[in-house]
């Protein structure tokens, strides 16, 4: 919420003026983000309107609007955690994570960037615009906390190997392998205990990741929750992955 100074008489135009300029360049917001009395949403969509056609701020999508940092290349558009913190927030509690191509880049596992916007949650809902970006839903079965998601993240990448893009699947096996060896061995077991609602597949790719990074096993469990005769088809873990056939993995 961004507060109006109560020791201050500004009208509208002037609070939203000057509450915008203290806002951080890329910071998204709307109307409801100001702390003015509710009868006068309207003055204060227009104030916000009019600061759109003068250039100082820009709108995002219906009634979000954000300030642009100015480059000699253009203006930046927000990060994407700002375009979507509204479907990743609700009363201050956590229900949803970026996940898919942002994520991909963020872990070192391609340089290719999107315009869709995939966001990890419980409940889904159909893919939208906003502006430029495709926003999409992946299921996530698991209960998500601000602590867990980094691990969400990890595990979600490993379930779409095959679909990231612009490397190989032996290049992200080794990616993996250095994210996964420099965990600790408490976030290791979670991500072992996490992957349980995940697929077959990903269980036993992490389980030959696992067993890659680390001397002492602790994939009994994971290796037990597999149906010991399928077969995985991973193209490339195995050039990777020394331990990938105890898996199963071909």
């Amino acid at each position: 919420m961004l507060y109006l100074n109560k020791n201050i008489v500004l009208n509208v135009t002037e609070y939203i003026r000057n509450t915008v300029d203290r806002l951080p360049k890329g910071y998204v917001f709307t109307y409801e983000d100001f702390d003015v009395d509710v009868s006068k949403k309207e003055a204060i969509i227009k104030a916000l309107n009019r600061m759109v056609n003068s250039g100082r701020i820009e709108k995002l999508s219906k009634g979000k609007y954000f300030k642009a940092e100015k480059t000699p290349f253009g203006n930046l558009q927000p990060n994407q955690e700002q375009i979507v913190k509204d479907l990743l927030n609700e009363n201050g509690k956590v229900v949803g994570y970026l996940t898919g191509y942002s994520i991909y880049n963020k872990l070192g596992l391609t340089t290719q960037l999107s315009n869709i916007i995939q966001i990890g949650k419980n409940q889904t809902r159909p893919k939208f615009k906003r502006e430029r970006y495709t926003i999409a839903f992946v299921k996530q079965k698991n209960i998500i906390t601000r602590k867990n998601i980094p691990l969400l993240q990890i595990l979600d990448s490993i379930k779409y190997i095959k679909k990231i893009p612009d490397t190989t699947i032996k290049k992200s096996c080794l990616r993996f392998l250095d994210i996964i060896k420099n965990l600790n061995l408490d976030d290791k077991k979670e991500l072992i205990r996490l992957s349980l609602k995940y697929p077959p597949s990903t269980r036993a790719l992490l389980g030959a990741l696992l067993d890659e990074v680390q001397t002492k096993s602790i994939t009994t469990n994971l290796k037990e929750s597999l149906n010991p005769i399928t077969k995985y088809e991973i193209p490339g873990a195995q050039k990777a992955l020394t331990k990938a056939s105890n898996w199963n993995i071909i």
